[in-house]
């Protein structure tokens, strides 16, 4: 059986219908408050799961506040058990933006060792690994299917942070979000698992990522960055809105 059956049924349906949405609080977020604020929102905008990073408080925190499925974020396997323990219902390793402008890369083979690791830790906890968009799309493709022979279930897209748009308005918000998109197409059809497209989207571009092959979307700036609530919450529902019109499109 998939360790994807282990998944809250409404988060299987959301993957499966083409249509998870993913918000993420941030891999280095470990302000209470601030996760406490992203993961309501995510909660009454209609979210299906929230990223928080790796600590056995906020994953409590968060699912206490939004009532979603959590799933925590960390390059350190070692982390993931406690926050496992902790009601964690899967693991994601990476992603890497906030290291990039430190000067840390993540290469393939550290990405699969990291992988094999967190298997071994927790041979039967969903695990979503995302693919630096360091790489060339090729290497990319060819990382994503080793990755899915390592054990990870769902593969994850990034690219926002290599992204130049020069653009106003729609335009530079599509030219944010071409590595990512680009990353979600080709890795789509190199692997049979979910296939979650992430960094740089927002509700202009979620529907584009579901065209381009992915099961859902991660969004982290396009909500945490925000200092209101009420515009957190209206940012979700929009991109709650903007997924559901993608899906209904395909059908």
């Amino acid at each position: 059986m998939s360790r994807l059956a282990q998944l809250p049924a409404s988060l299987r349906t959301a993957l499966l219908e083409r249509r998870a949405l993913k918000v993420i609080a941030g891999l280095t977020n470990f302000d209470a408050a601030s996760v406490e604020r992203i993961s309501r929102a995510a909660g009454l905008g209609g979210a299906d799961l929230i990223d928080v990073a790796c600590d056995p408080a906020l994953v409590q925190l968060a699912a206490e506040v939004s009532g979603l499925p959590i799933c925590v974020s960390a390059v350190d396997p070692e982390l993931f058990p406690a926050a496992v323990a902790a009601g964690a219902a899967m693991v994601e390793i990476g992603n890497y933006d906030a290291f990039y402008p430190l000067g840390r890369i993540f290469d393939a083979e550290e990405v699969l060792a990291i992988t094999r690791r967190t298997r071994e830790l927790l041979p039967e906890v969903v695990l979503s690994v995302t693919v630096p968009h360091v790489l060339p799309l090729d290497q990319q493709e060819q990382l994503a299917a080793d990755l899915v022979v390592a054990g990870a279930d769902i593969i994850q897209t990034e690219g926002g942070t290599s992204a130049k748009p020069f653009s106003a308005g729609s335009l530079g918000l599509i030219e944010k979000a071409a590595p990512t998109l680009a990353a979600a197409h080709s890795i789509s059809r190199a692997v049979s698992v979910p296939v979650l497209c992430a960094s740089g989207l927002s509700s202009v571009t979620v529907s584009m990522a579901i065209a381009a092959g992915a099961a859902g979307v991660g969004v982290g700036s396009a909500v945490n960055k925000l200092n209101d609530a009420l515009a957190m919450v209206a940012v979700v529902r929009g991109l709650r809105e903007a997924l559901g019109s993608a899906v209904r499109a395909t059908v």
